[in-house]
C-alpha cells in the first residue's frame, strides 16, 4: 500500500480563541493546503476580534518538550514561527530548529496584534534578531514589523518610519535570513505591493487589489501557505507566489462573524465547490 502521509509542518504560535490567526489560522491554512499540521503551544490569549486583551507566555521547558517528544516521533517538512512571546521561549525554540538545519523555516514576525496590542518586547526582539533570524529561510515581515525590527536606536528615535523597505530587507538578510518577504499592507499605495528580497535585492514584486475592511490573521495565513507550499517541495518564489494567491482569495472571501475584524476563509475553495455542486453534500 503507498505511504499517503502528508507533508507535515510543524508550528510554533499562540492560541487564538477567536480562529482568526495564531495556532487556529495556522493550522487551517496547511490543512488546506495538503499538509498535516503540528501544534507547538507558546501562549494563550483572551481576545475576540477586536482585540487582544490578555497574554499568557507557556514556560518555555514545556514548549520544549511539546516538540521535542513529536519531533521523535514524526519527521518534519518545515518549521513555521509566530508569537513566541519571551526570551526564553525565542532561545529554546532557536536551539530546537538548529538540530534540524536542512528543514524551511518560515518565521512571521507577529509583535502586535491588528489592534496594536504587544506581543514582543525590545528583549524578545533581540533575541529574534539574534538567534531566529541566522536560521530562518524566509521571514514575512509587513512593512510596520520590517522597520521596528531592523531600525537602529537612532533611527527609533528619529522616527523610523521613513526607512526604506530596501534597507529592511537588506538587514535582514545581512543577519542571516536567505529570503525576506515585506509586505505592503499598511503602505500608503493604491494596491497593495508584496516584495520578495533574496541576497541580490529585489526578485518578484506582486501587487494585489487591497480589499476594502480591516482582517485578522491574514499574516498568519500567508506565511503558513509558504510553509506548506515548501514543504509540499515548491522552491522560495514559486511558493511565494502561490501563498500570495491563496491568501488574497481567503482574504476575499472572508466573513465577519463578530463585532471585530473580517477573518479570511481559509477553505473558500471547499465552499467554491459546494457551491459549484448546487449546494448538495454527498455521501
Amino acid at each position: 500500500m503507498p505511504n499517503l502521509t502528508p507533508p507535515v509542518v510543524m508550528i510554533f504560535a499562540a492560541s487564538d480563541p477567536t480562529g482568526g490567526a495564531g495556532l487556529q489560522a495556522d493550522l487551517m491554512t496547511v490543512s488546506s493546503m495538503g499538509c498535516h499540521g503540528l501544534t507547538v503551544v507558546t501562549g494563550l490569549t483572551v481576545q475576540d476580534t477586536r482585540g487582544v486583551d490578555e497574554f499568557m507566555p507557556i514556560e518555555s521547558d514545556f514548549v520544549n518538550d511539546q516538540a521535542r517528544l513529536i519531533l521523535e516521533d514524526m519527521p518534519v517538512s518545515s518549521f513555521k514561527i509566530g508569537v513566541l512571546g519571551s526570551v526564553e521561549t525565542v532561545a529554546v525554540v532557536a536551539e530546537i530548529v538548529s538540530d534540524y538545519p536542512d528543514i524551511p523555516l518560515v518565521l512571521d514576525p507577529v509583535l502586535a496584534s491588528g489592534r496594536g496590542d504587544m506581543f514582543a518586547d525590545e528583549d524578545v526582539l533581540g533575541a529574534i534578531r539574534d538567534l531566529l533570524i541566522p536560521q530562518t529561510t524566509i521571514i514575512t515581515p509587513n512593512s510596520i514589523e520590517a522597520r521596528r525590527l531592523t531600525a537602529s536606536a537612532e533611527e527609533i528615535e528619529e522616527d523610523f518610519a521613513g526607512l526604506s523597505l530596501e534597507t529592511c530587507a537588506a538587514r535582514l538578510i545581512e543577519w542571516g535570513s536567505e529570503f525576506v518577504l515585506v509586505t505592503g499592507t499598511h503602505e500608503n499605495t493604491v494596491e497593495v505591493v508584496n516584495l520578495l528580497f533574496g541576497e541580490s535585492g529585489v526578485m518578484r514584486s506582486d501587487s494585489w487589489q487591497r480589499l476594502a475592511g480591516s482582517y485578522h490573521g491574514s499574516g498568519c495565513t500567508l506565511a503558513s501557505a509558504i510553509a506548506a507550499l515548501l514543504a509540499n517541495g515548491l522552491d522560495i518564489p514559486e511558493a511565494v507566489r502561490e501563498a500570495q494567491e491563496y491568501t488574497w482569495q481567503a482574504l476575499a472571501a472572508g466573513f465577519r462573524p463578530g463585532m471585530g475584524q473580517v477573518l479570511p476563509d481559509r477553505f473558500f475553495w471547499a465552499r467554491e465547490l459546494q457551491a459549484s455542486n448546487g449546494g448538495e453534500s454527498h455521501e
